[in-house]
């Protein structure tokens, strides 16, 4: 075995137990065994296991988005200090003091894409799962042989099979054109969910900040990549990676639209429905305290002292 194989051996086991089990619950619900439509529900089970154990995952990369939203204009600071200067001392200090504001804020900038690194594991794991069963190598879990030998012959629709990808369709058309329109899935569903984000969760801050231009980059850079290499992968890996992304889509619709980011597009438009929900039911609107009048005090009059005659007559004579 080599050292790919063995980091693989028990994610490959964890995957053919997830398998295996859905499987299972779908046989005893009444749904044929060899059928692709089986493997492929039991493939969306296996997507809800490992996005349900990544939602803490999730939540940590929430947080340190908000916190490299705080520090943005801290790490403006740092970049136009050492702007304009390329000599290697200048650029281990700027490189010092950023790591430096890293740790002292708890911040990581890579936990963005903690979700997608943790998964990239999973997608290696399913492909290996589906090439053994589909080249007949032994499995290393609970997929017996008759359990392999039916996930590796799964048809979509009874003409595609699970375990097949372009590289290897052999001129099978239905493969192609089931390849093709998984692929245009799963980049337009990346796309929008990064496109969600950048556009309505995102404070003015944020977005006069270096990061945020970087990230727009990113916007339409990683769905080229996903275009090009899911070509190379199994129809029952693009489909866990479809469903996935759409699990992602509906997870980032959820927390912009009730978590925004404050001073967001997302944030006044939430503050607004609950607002209007106020109106509805007849509750008195939250504003912000409003400042306290200045009273001003009465002016004092000076007190008329009385004035006899003859002073009267002196100032007079004046």
């Amino acid at each position: 075995m080599d050292i790919i194989g063995f980091i693989l051996w028990p994610i490959k086991w964890v995957i053919e137990a997830i398998l295996v089990g859905f499987h299972s619950l779908l046989t005893a619900a009444g749904m044929e065994e060899a059928a692709g439509i089986t493997w492929v529900l039991s493939i969306t089970g296996l997507v809800l296991v490992i996005r349900a154990a990544l939602i803490p995952v999730f939540v940590r990369q929430i947080k340190s988005q908000r916190r490299m939203m705080e520090i943005a204009p801290q790490l403006k600071k740092i970049q136009d200090k050492y702007k304009g200067k390329r000599d290697q001392f200048s650029r281990e200090a700027m490189s010092r003091e950023t790591m430096a504001l890293y740790k002292n804020t708890g911040t990581n900038p890579l936990s963005s894409c903690l979700p997608l690194l943790l998964q990239m594991p999973i997608f290696f794991g399913l492909f290996s799962v589906l090439n053994d069963a589909y080249t007949e190598r032994p499995s290393v879990g609970l997929l017996t042989p008759s359990l392999q030998q039916q996930f590796g012959d799964a048809s979509l629709f009874g003409i595609a099979p699970l375990g097949s990808s372009m590289a290897t369709s052999d001129g099978n058309v239905a493969v192609i054109v089931i390849a093709v329109i998984l692929v245009i899935l799963m980049t337009g569903s990346q796309f929008i969910t990064q496109l969600q984000i950048m556009s309505k969760n995102q404070s003015p801050e944020m977005k006069a900040s270096p990061m945020y231009r970087q990230q727009r980059i990113l916007l339409y850079v990683l769905p080229l990549v996903f275009a090009f290499s899911g070509f190379a992968f199994p129809l029952g890996v693009m489909f866990y990676w479809f469903v996935s992304n759409l699990w992602t889509m509906v997870q980032q619709f959820i927390v912009i639209r009730n978590m925004p980011t404050p001073g967001s597009e997302a944030a006044l438009a939430r503050e607004a429905r609950l607002a209007k929900r106020r109106q509805r039911k007849g509750l008195p609107t939250i504003v912000e305290d409003a400042p306290a009048a200045v009273v001003e005090e009465p002016k004092k009059t000076q007190r008329v002292q009385p004035v006899g005659k003859n002073r009267a007559k002196k100032k007079g004579g004046k």
